[in-house]
């Protein structure tokens, strides 16, 4: 990147605005990959995936996100944003909160494989991925997660699978919400509206 021929947009590259955040950036990232990647039929092309590659790993990193947006000022005359990204300004309670949805659903479809197939509980790691619809960092940060919990383990065969404390994990998570569902119905308004409907009784007599 020593001078304009040289220098690749990494922001056009992969189509997300310069003050994307973290987030996009990987979504971005997972889809010109898998798009551009050599064993795609239609859409392979090496030198396209390695510069895919290149941006993401430049851009995700803060210190060489900021040296490439300096080359990006000298060789462009402007600066591609006006003020700096910290990745940790895109995780909040939101995405805290959905990174658990995340994992329950990771381990139901694990648990579901095991009991159906428990002479072959395994899943394949990218199949749980495409399920899910996440990057793969994001998808290695769920599985970290899970086998650190020892909630999921990785089998002989490289699949993932549900362990005993996963199982329990799901079979407890189950009767939590159907206690709720048991509550809220038991307390919803049809038996509100014939609470009314006895202390209206009770008043007219």
């Amino acid at each position: 990147m020593d001078n304009a021929e040289q220098f690749v947009d990494y922001y056009d590259l992969l189509k997300v605005e310069p003050d994307c955040n973290a987030r996009t950036l990987e979504v971005a990232y997972h889809f010109f990959a898998k798009m551009y990647h050599p064993d795609s039929r239609d859409t392979a092309d090496v030198d396209r995936f390695t510069q895919v590659v290149d941006a993401y790993n430049v851009l995700k990193d803060p210190k060489r996100r900021a040296e490439y947006d300096a080359k990006y000022l000298k060789t462009n005359g402007k600066a591609p944003f006006s003020a700096g990204l910290a990745d940790h300004d895109a995780i909040d309670e939101e995405t805290a909160a959905s990174d658990a949805e995340i994992h329950a659903k990771i381990l139901l479809h694990l648990y579901k494989r095991r009991r159906s197939h428990p002479s072959d509980a395994g899943i394949v790691g990218w199949l749980l991925q495409e399920l899910l619809d996440c990057s793969e960092e994001q998808f290695d940060f769920h599985i970290w997660y899970l086998k650190a919990k020892s909630l999921i383990d990785v089998t002989e065969q490289g699949t993932l699978a549900i362990t005993i404390k996963g199982v329990d994990e799901v079979i407890a998570s189950a009767r939590s919400n159907l206690a709720e569902k048991l509550y809220l119905e038991d307390s919803g308004p049809s038996k509100t509206a014939r609470h009314n409907d006895v202390e209206k009784g009770s008043s007219d007599a």
